[in-house]
This record gives C-alpha cells, sequence and structure tokens, in this order.
C-alpha cells in the first residue's frame, strides 16, 4: 500500500526504517496521526517504539523513509522541530543532582524562556511537585519524577508532545494520574503521541497502533475497534491448584488454539466455533481432566487478547 504525504497531519512516517548492525529496529513503517490527538504506540520492550520516537524527535536518522511533525521535515527541519515538540524519553533523563525548579529553569532557558513566563501552560501538574521545589530530582519518588519531567517537556509550549513509555517502572495510582493529565491535554488542542507496554493503558488513548519486531500489526484504529477485530471465540477458565499444570491441560484441550494467563483467569482462544456452547465444552472437558471446581465462561477480547493473537499462535506469554 503506498501512502503519500498531506500537509494536514500533525504527524506522518512514511516507510521509515532503522537498522543497529543486523539488527531491524524498524521494518518499513508507516503512520498517520491526527492533529490534537492522543495517539497511542502500544508494543512489548524491543518492538521499536523508542527508536521511532527518536527519530520523531531528531535525535536519530533513519536509514530510509520520511517523517513529518506538522508539516516539517525531521532531517531537514530539525531546529524548527525540536523548538515545536515536547520530549520526555523513557529513562529518566532529567539531572539528578539540581533541584526540581533547577531542573525546569534549565530547559527554559534552553528554549530561550522562563518558568515565569510559562507557568500557566505548566501548572496543572508543576503546582503538584512545587512543594518539592528544593528536593534534588533524584531524591523523588517514580510518580514525581515523571510529573518533573512532563513539566520540562511542556516548558516551552510545545505543539506536539512524544512521550516513550512515560509510565513504566511507576505505580499504579501514578499511572492512572498521569493518563487523567495527557486526557487533559487532548482539551488543549496538544497532538500527542505516546508508547507504552501496558495494553491496559491502549483503552485511554483516542486511536492505537499495535507494534511488534520493528513492524506494526494492522491499521491504526479505537481502542474499542482493535479489540472488536478478535476474530475468534474467546473464554476466561479459572480452577484451584497447580496453575502451571491447570494452563498445561488446558492448552491441550483439542478446542485450545492458545491459553494465556491474564490475572487469576487463563484466556482460551478456540480453534473453531463449536456447534454446542464453547464454555460449557470447555469446562467439561476439564472437569474431566480431574480439575473439579472448573470454571469457564465466554469473556470480552481486550486489545492484549488481539495483540497475543496477531503476534502467532507460537507465542506463550504470561502476564
Amino acid at each position: 500500500m503506498t501512502h503519500t504525504m498531506t500537509d494536514n497531519k500533525a504527524i506522518q512516517v512514511r516507510e521509515m526504517a532503522k537498522s543497529f548492525g543486523s539488527a531491524r529496529a524498524l521494518d518499513g513503517v508507516s503512520l498517520d496521526v491526527e492533529p490534537g490527538e492522543l495517539f497511542g504506540i502500544i508494543g512489548p520492550d524491543g518492538a521499536g517504539k523508542t527508536t521511532l520516537l527518536r527519530i520523531l524527535v531528531t535525535v536519530l536518522l533513519a536509514d530510509s523513509g520520511q517523517a513529518t511533525l506538522n508539516g516539517l521535515d525531521v532531517v531537514r527541519d530539525y531546529r524548527a522541530i525540536r523548538n515545536m515538540v515536547g520530549y520526555m524519553p523513557g529513562r529518566f533523563s532529567l539531572y539528578p543532582d539540581l533541584t526540581v525548579r533547577e531542573n525546569l529553569e534549565f530547559f527554559a532557558s534552553v528554549f530561550g524562556t522562563t518558568v515565569e513566563e510559562q507557568y500557566d501552560a505548566i501548572a496543572s501538574i508543576y503546582s503538584q511537585i512545587e512543594p518539592f521545589n528544593d528536593r534534588r530530582a533524584g531524591a523523588l519518588s517514580g510518580g514525581m519524577k515523571q510529573k518533573l519531567a512532563l513539566s520540562c517537556a511542556l516548558v516551552h509550549r510545545p505543539e506536539i508532545l512524544i512521550l516513550d513509555e512515560p509510565t513504566t517502572g511507576v505505580d499504579a495510582v501514578s499511572r492512572a494520574e498521569f493518563w487523567d493529565i495527557l486526557a487533559e491535554f487532548r482539551s488543549t488542542g496538544i497532538t500527542t503521541l505516546v508508547s507504552t507496554p501496558y495494553m491496559d493503558e491502549a483503552a485511554r488513548c483516542d486511536r492505537v497502533v499495535l507494534m511488534q519486531k520493528g513492524r506494526f500489526l494492522g491499521d491504526a484504529d479505537t481502542p474499542a475497534s482493535v479489540a472488536a477485530g478478535f476474530g475468534s471465540t474467546l473464554i476466561r477458565v479459572r480452577a484451584m491448584g497447580d496453575r502451571a499444570r491447570f494452563l498445561r491441560d488446558t492448552r491441550a484441550l483439542p478446542h485450545t488454539r492458545r491459553a494465556e494467563i491474564f490475572g487469576e483467569w487463563i484466556h482460551v482462544t478456540t480453534r473453531e466455533e463449536l456447534p454446542q456452547d464453547v464454555a460449557s465444552s470447555v469446562q467439561q472437558a476439564l472437569r474431566e481432566k480431574g480439575w473439579a471446581d472448573a470454571e469457564a465462561e465466554p469473556v470480552q477480547p481486550t486489545i492484549e487478547d488481539v495483540f497475543m493473537d496477531l503476534m502467532g499462535t507460537d507465542s506463550h506469554a504470561t502476564h
């Protein structure tokens, strides 16, 4: 499929490829992000997410392909792009020996502005860490570091925000708070491109694309549409006892195409539509294998189910 560049997209990527030695990090990916959209690239570590984002923020050159941000070319117009983009790398990248306030003042000065001039642009987040202005950044909690990094990325009023796995290593409450903040940005018109390995965060995006081994799996779509694209019957099963043995027994059933651990349940993708109720068939088969309290019931697919399915039937990752 041939993609052409247009002027009305916030972010455009065309046939982008990048290798590191013999390892192909990006394998000809193309992408469109609409102005004001909260767009998620969802995939595990090593999928190529960071490589793509680093190319977009002009700190890495692609081997081939083209990308623009608000019509500016990432190679030719790199200076203008750096002024237009707010970037939050995956690893905490601020100065640990500087205080909260010193970090913010430094990043403001890089862009020729001051914290005072831009206070209203960062107030909703900065106000939460302002009481700790004199604390060294290295001494902050994970959630506080995250808010400081986001404040630094926003201090020059960027038009586009690019966040690389911003919630990795942060507790669940801080993760949820962070996504609440991103949802607020959507109402201000800022375009946000975020990568994450957490499938549950995909539901907070306007559109998502799944990524694995340098490629996008399918087209970008709304989280609901991606989940609805799951093409098989899905049920979930559980029983008391040895989880590893229960998983092996579930995978061994003739009905099972794939079985993956999802919390206390195992999600089972069936091989075909069975003539009778699938859940009852699987439950009966498990009880015949000695799992007297086995439960089975239909379940709505999640994006994680779709992702596991797209990755291929030989994948048996646990969660």
